[in-house]
């Protein structure tokens, strides 16, 4: 698999992981909403208005998820798979002497084709140690040094 492929079905793993917490966060909101309208409808009271309130504060943090989804699908579309770079930076593909790393998002570790790729976000303790990086150059995560091979 060329490393365009190889980034593609990377991207698309962590797409479908963005789409994914996108359902559940809009289910949620339906979900909260549709209470909040029971609620209404529930005769008044203390145990009423506390009850409104925490679906109130409920659809706000939803929300604040909401908004961090919607800026991860913004920064996968920033993503260039055909761009090359002999740094590392968004969309990179990092290879080291010990794992090799996919610049983009932070969900994991992803099996391809037998070989595991650790999916890390730019601004992730990881991605900041790797961002600007380029072969033969080191650096330190958790008193281990990792030294870079290739950048793809």
């Amino acid at each position: 698999m060329n490393i365009v492929d190889l980034k593609s079905v990377l991207l698309q793993h962590c797409q479908k992981q963005v789409d994914n917490r996108y359902l559940k966060i809009k289910q949620t909101i339906a979900d909260i909403e549709e209470s909040l309208l029971e609620e209404s409808k529930s005769s008044s009271g203390d145990k009423h208005e506390t009850g409104r309130a925490m679906l109130q504060i409920d659809r706000e943090n939803t929300g604040k998820q909401l908004v961090e989804i919607e800026k991860s699908l913004q920064l996968l579309k920033k993503i260039d798979l055909q761009a090359t770079s002999d740094y590392a930076r968004l969309g990179s593909l990092v290879y080291t002497d010990r794992f090799i790393y996919f610049i983009s998002l932070s969900i994991g570790s992803v099996s391809i084709e037998k070989a595991d790729y650790l999916c890390v976000a730019l601004n992730s303790p990881v991605g900041m140690l790797l961002s600007g990086k380029k072969k033969d150059e080191e650096f330190v995560l958790n008193g281990i040094t990792y030294k870079i091979n290739k950048v793809k």
